[in-house]
Protein backbone atom coordinates (compact mmCIF):
# COMPACT_ATOMS: atom_id res chain seq x y z
CA UNK A 1 0.00 0.00 0.00
CA UNK A 2 1.05 3.51 -1.02
CA UNK A 3 -0.38 6.71 0.23
CA UNK A 4 -0.47 9.52 -2.23
CA UNK A 5 -0.86 13.09 -2.21
CA UNK A 6 -1.94 14.37 -6.46
CA UNK A 7 -2.61 17.36 -7.78
CA UNK A 8 -1.34 20.95 -8.32
CA UNK A 9 0.87 22.47 -5.91
CA UNK A 10 -1.36 24.14 -2.84
CA UNK A 11 -4.11 21.32 -4.66
CA UNK A 12 -3.24 18.38 -3.65
CA UNK A 13 -5.68 15.56 -2.58
CA UNK A 14 -5.06 12.52 -0.89
CA UNK A 15 -4.88 8.46 -2.32
CA UNK A 16 -4.42 5.15 -1.98
CA UNK A 17 -2.59 2.81 -3.91
CA UNK A 18 -2.77 -1.18 -3.47
CA UNK A 19 -0.98 -3.88 -3.99
CA UNK A 20 -2.39 -4.74 -7.24
CA UNK A 21 -1.93 -1.12 -8.55
CA UNK A 22 -5.60 0.35 -8.51
CA UNK A 23 -5.24 4.02 -7.40
CA UNK A 24 -8.13 5.17 -5.39
CA UNK A 25 -9.23 8.68 -3.77
CA UNK A 26 -9.33 8.97 0.08
CA UNK A 27 -11.41 11.76 0.26
CA UNK A 28 -14.00 9.72 2.22
CA UNK A 29 -11.24 9.17 4.68
CA UNK A 30 -8.96 12.13 5.18
CA UNK A 31 -9.04 15.74 3.47
CA UNK A 32 -5.53 15.16 3.60
CA UNK A 33 -2.44 13.03 4.60
CA UNK A 34 -0.67 14.85 7.37
CA UNK A 35 0.12 14.94 11.19
CA UNK A 36 -3.51 14.86 12.10
CA UNK A 37 -4.35 11.96 9.74
CA UNK A 38 -1.15 9.71 10.77
CA UNK A 39 -2.22 10.60 14.57
CA UNK A 40 -5.77 9.19 14.62
CA UNK A 41 -4.98 5.88 12.95
CA UNK A 42 -4.94 7.53 9.45
CA UNK A 43 -3.07 4.36 7.76
CA UNK A 44 -5.08 1.75 9.66
CA UNK A 45 -9.00 3.01 8.52
CA UNK A 46 -7.28 3.46 4.89
CA UNK A 47 -6.49 -0.06 5.17
CA UNK A 48 -10.04 -0.90 6.82
CA UNK A 49 -11.86 1.13 4.22
CA UNK A 50 -9.52 -1.09 1.31
CA UNK A 51 -10.75 -3.93 2.67
CA UNK A 52 -14.23 -3.48 2.93
CA UNK A 53 -14.30 -1.80 -0.71
CA UNK A 54 -15.59 1.75 0.07
CA UNK A 55 -13.24 3.43 -1.31
CA UNK A 56 -13.91 4.82 -5.26
CA UNK A 57 -11.25 3.69 -8.14
CA UNK A 58 -9.97 7.34 -9.49
CA UNK A 59 -8.63 8.49 -12.79
CA UNK A 60 -5.02 9.94 -11.91
CA UNK A 61 -3.69 9.97 -15.47
CA UNK A 62 -1.75 13.12 -16.06
CA UNK A 63 -2.04 14.13 -12.32
CA UNK A 64 1.23 16.01 -11.08
CA UNK A 65 2.40 14.01 -7.84
CA UNK A 66 3.33 16.12 -4.60
CA UNK A 67 5.37 15.51 -1.55
CA UNK A 68 3.29 11.96 0.41
CA UNK A 69 2.75 14.26 3.19
CA UNK A 70 1.73 17.43 3.79
CA UNK A 71 3.60 20.91 5.44
CA UNK A 72 5.88 18.95 8.05
CA UNK A 73 5.98 20.95 10.77
CA UNK A 74 9.61 20.36 11.37
CA UNK A 75 12.43 18.50 8.96
CA UNK A 76 15.15 17.25 11.26
CA UNK A 77 18.39 15.43 9.33
CA UNK A 78 21.15 13.75 10.31
CA UNK A 79 24.59 14.17 9.14
CA UNK A 80 27.10 12.23 7.77
CA UNK A 81 25.65 8.65 9.35
CA UNK A 82 27.15 6.84 6.35
CA UNK A 83 31.10 5.82 7.25
CA UNK A 84 31.87 6.52 3.84
CA UNK A 85 30.23 9.45 3.20
CA UNK A 86 31.96 10.82 6.58
CA UNK A 87 35.24 9.93 5.40
CA UNK A 88 34.70 11.70 1.68
CA UNK A 89 33.44 14.89 3.72
CA UNK A 90 36.96 14.72 5.47
CA UNK A 91 36.10 13.66 9.02
CA UNK A 92 35.79 10.34 11.11
CA UNK A 93 32.87 8.84 11.69
CA UNK A 94 30.47 10.86 14.70
CA UNK A 95 30.35 9.51 18.27
CA UNK A 96 26.72 11.16 17.97
CA UNK A 97 24.13 11.64 15.45
CA UNK A 98 25.11 15.04 14.00
CA UNK A 99 21.60 17.45 13.55
CA UNK A 100 20.63 19.90 11.73
CA UNK A 101 17.26 21.05 10.51
CA UNK A 102 15.75 22.29 6.94
CA UNK A 103 12.99 24.58 6.99
CA UNK A 104 10.15 22.57 6.19
CA UNK A 105 8.88 25.15 3.03
CA UNK A 106 11.92 23.56 0.98
CA UNK A 107 9.67 20.24 0.55
CA UNK A 108 8.26 19.16 -2.58
CA UNK A 109 6.86 16.90 -5.11
CA UNK A 110 9.72 14.05 -6.32
CA UNK A 111 9.61 15.56 -9.98
CA UNK A 112 9.44 19.10 -8.97
CA UNK A 113 11.85 21.28 -10.13
CA UNK A 114 14.63 21.78 -7.88
CA UNK A 115 16.34 25.73 -8.45
CA UNK A 116 19.79 26.44 -8.03
CA UNK A 117 20.21 29.34 -5.77
CA UNK A 118 21.56 32.58 -6.68
CA UNK A 119 25.05 32.71 -6.36
CA UNK A 120 25.62 28.81 -5.95
CA UNK A 121 28.62 27.35 -7.29
CA UNK A 122 28.50 23.86 -5.01
CA UNK A 123 24.96 22.32 -5.21
CA UNK A 124 25.20 19.16 -4.41
CA UNK A 125 22.15 16.09 -3.90
CA UNK A 126 21.90 13.78 -1.31
CA UNK A 127 19.75 10.55 -1.78
CA UNK A 128 18.52 9.77 1.85
CA UNK A 129 16.01 7.43 3.50
CA UNK A 130 12.79 9.73 4.85
CA UNK A 131 11.02 8.43 7.97
CA UNK A 132 7.65 10.51 8.92
CA UNK A 133 6.62 9.77 12.41
CA UNK A 134 3.17 8.97 13.22
CA UNK A 135 3.64 8.45 17.05
CA UNK A 136 4.70 11.39 19.10
CA UNK A 137 8.17 10.47 20.07
CA UNK A 138 9.48 11.42 23.77
CA UNK A 139 11.97 10.24 26.06
CA UNK A 140 12.09 6.69 23.78
CA UNK A 141 14.10 3.90 25.82
CA UNK A 142 13.79 1.12 23.24
CA UNK A 143 14.23 0.21 19.57
CA UNK A 144 10.53 -0.89 19.97
CA UNK A 145 9.42 1.80 21.14
CA UNK A 146 11.09 3.78 18.81
CA UNK A 147 10.13 1.94 15.86
CA UNK A 148 6.54 1.89 16.82
CA UNK A 149 6.39 5.81 16.39
CA UNK A 150 6.93 5.86 12.41
CA UNK A 151 3.98 6.17 10.25
CA UNK A 152 6.07 5.29 7.39
CA UNK A 153 8.92 5.72 4.66
CA UNK A 154 9.81 7.84 1.52
CA UNK A 155 12.50 9.03 -0.86
CA UNK A 156 14.29 12.00 0.35
CA UNK A 157 16.62 14.58 -2.10
CA UNK A 158 18.42 16.52 0.75
CA UNK A 159 19.63 19.04 -1.45
CA UNK A 160 22.46 21.00 -0.32
CA UNK A 161 24.69 23.86 -1.34
CA UNK A 162 28.07 23.22 -0.06
CA UNK A 163 29.82 26.98 0.15
CA UNK A 164 26.27 28.26 2.01
CA UNK A 165 26.85 25.27 4.03
CA UNK A 166 30.72 25.02 4.73
CA UNK A 167 32.36 28.18 3.97
CA UNK A 168 29.82 30.79 5.20
CA UNK A 169 27.45 28.73 7.66
CA UNK A 170 28.74 30.33 10.68
CA UNK A 171 29.07 27.24 12.38
CA UNK A 172 26.15 25.37 11.40
CA UNK A 173 24.71 23.68 8.16
CA UNK A 174 21.00 25.28 7.60
CA UNK A 175 22.06 27.98 5.33
CA UNK A 176 23.18 25.42 3.02
CA UNK A 177 20.78 23.12 3.21
CA UNK A 178 17.24 25.60 3.52
CA UNK A 179 17.42 26.75 -0.42
CA UNK A 180 13.86 27.18 -1.57
CA UNK A 181 13.04 23.31 -2.92
CA UNK A 182 15.49 21.54 -1.66
CA UNK A 183 14.22 18.96 -0.33
CA UNK A 184 12.38 16.68 -3.21
CA UNK A 185 10.04 13.87 -1.30
CA UNK A 186 8.36 11.17 -2.54
CA UNK A 187 6.92 9.43 -4.52
CA UNK A 188 4.70 7.55 -1.57
CA UNK A 189 4.51 7.23 1.65
CA UNK A 190 4.99 3.41 2.04
CA UNK A 191 3.79 2.24 5.84
CA UNK A 192 6.41 1.25 8.29
CA UNK A 193 4.89 -2.48 8.82
CA UNK A 194 5.44 -2.86 4.88
CA UNK A 195 9.67 -1.93 4.93
CA UNK A 196 12.24 -3.17 6.15
CA UNK A 197 14.77 0.10 7.35
CA UNK A 198 17.52 -1.80 7.87
CA UNK A 199 18.18 -3.13 4.25
CA UNK A 200 17.27 -1.17 2.12
CA UNK A 201 19.63 -0.58 -1.60
CA UNK A 202 19.63 3.35 -2.03
CA UNK A 203 20.89 4.83 -5.23
CA UNK A 204 21.38 8.71 -7.05
CA UNK A 205 21.98 9.10 -10.63
CA UNK A 206 23.01 12.57 -12.31
CA UNK A 207 22.21 12.87 -16.08
CA UNK A 208 21.76 9.14 -16.31
CA UNK A 209 24.90 7.97 -14.69
CA UNK A 210 25.28 6.91 -11.44
CA UNK A 211 27.04 8.52 -8.14
CA UNK A 212 25.51 6.64 -5.13
CA UNK A 213 24.70 3.15 -4.56
CA UNK A 214 24.92 2.04 -0.85
CA UNK A 215 22.55 0.16 1.61
CA UNK A 216 21.15 1.19 4.87
CA UNK A 217 22.58 -1.75 6.35
CA UNK A 218 26.05 0.83 6.04
CA UNK A 219 24.40 3.41 8.65
CA UNK A 220 26.59 4.34 11.78
CA UNK A 221 23.26 5.17 13.61
CA UNK A 222 20.08 3.40 12.68
CA UNK A 223 16.41 4.56 12.21
CA UNK A 224 15.51 3.01 15.78
CA UNK A 225 18.98 4.48 17.48
CA UNK A 226 17.98 8.02 15.69
CA UNK A 227 14.82 8.42 17.02
CA UNK A 228 15.49 7.57 20.54
CA UNK A 229 18.36 9.56 20.59
CA UNK A 230 16.50 12.69 19.05
CA UNK A 231 14.01 11.79 21.44
CA UNK A 232 16.26 12.69 24.65
CA UNK A 233 16.72 16.06 23.24
CA UNK A 234 13.29 16.98 21.22
CA UNK A 235 9.79 15.36 21.41
CA UNK A 236 8.51 14.33 17.48
CA UNK A 237 5.27 15.30 16.51
CA UNK A 238 3.38 12.88 13.92
CA UNK A 239 3.56 14.57 10.50
CA UNK A 240 7.64 15.64 11.30
CA UNK A 241 9.82 14.48 8.69
CA UNK A 242 13.02 12.86 9.71
CA UNK A 243 16.21 13.10 6.99
CA UNK A 244 18.40 10.34 7.81
CA UNK A 245 21.88 10.70 5.86
CA UNK A 246 23.38 10.32 3.00
CA UNK A 247 25.86 7.63 2.02
CA UNK A 248 29.16 8.45 0.01
CA UNK A 249 28.79 9.72 -3.51
CA UNK A 250 28.15 13.11 -3.59
CA UNK A 251 30.01 16.33 -5.43
CA UNK A 252 31.19 17.31 -2.21
CA UNK A 253 33.56 14.18 -2.93
CA UNK A 254 35.06 15.71 -5.15
CA UNK A 255 34.70 13.24 -7.04
CA UNK A 256 32.28 14.62 -9.38
CA UNK A 257 31.32 18.00 -10.50
CA UNK A 258 28.20 20.07 -8.45
CA UNK A 259 25.13 20.81 -10.05
CA UNK A 260 24.25 23.02 -12.55
CA UNK A 261 20.79 24.70 -14.40
CA UNK A 262 19.90 21.54 -17.04
CA UNK A 263 21.21 18.47 -15.10
CA UNK A 264 18.17 15.70 -13.95
CA UNK A 265 19.18 14.62 -10.87
CA UNK A 266 17.22 10.77 -10.13
CA UNK A 267 16.93 9.39 -5.98
CA UNK A 268 15.58 5.51 -5.54
CA UNK A 269 15.09 3.40 -2.20
CA UNK A 270 14.33 -0.39 -2.94
CA UNK A 271 10.51 -0.64 -2.15
CA UNK A 272 9.90 3.14 -2.25
CA UNK A 273 10.60 4.41 -5.45
CA UNK A 274 12.37 6.39 -7.85
CA UNK A 275 12.57 10.29 -8.02
CA UNK A 276 13.56 12.69 -10.64
CA UNK A 277 14.21 16.56 -10.59
CA UNK A 278 15.08 18.97 -13.68
CA UNK A 279 17.18 21.51 -12.02
CA UNK A 280 16.62 24.86 -12.98
CA UNK A 281 17.58 28.74 -12.29
CA UNK A 282 16.49 30.45 -8.80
Amino acid sequence: MELLRLGAVGEERPYVRDADGTVYDLSSVTAEIDGAFLASDGIARVRAALADGSLSPASVDGLRIGAPIAKPAAVVCIGQNYAAHAAESGSEPPANPIVFFKHPNTVVGPYDEVLVPRGSTKTDWEVELAVVIGKTARYVETDEEALACIAGYTVSNDVSERAFQLEVSGGQWSKGKCCETFNPLGPSLVPADEVDPFNLGLRSWVNGEIRQDSNTRDMIFSVAALIRDLSQYMTLDPGDLLNTGTPEGVALSGRFPYLSPGDVVECEIDGLGRQKQALGKA
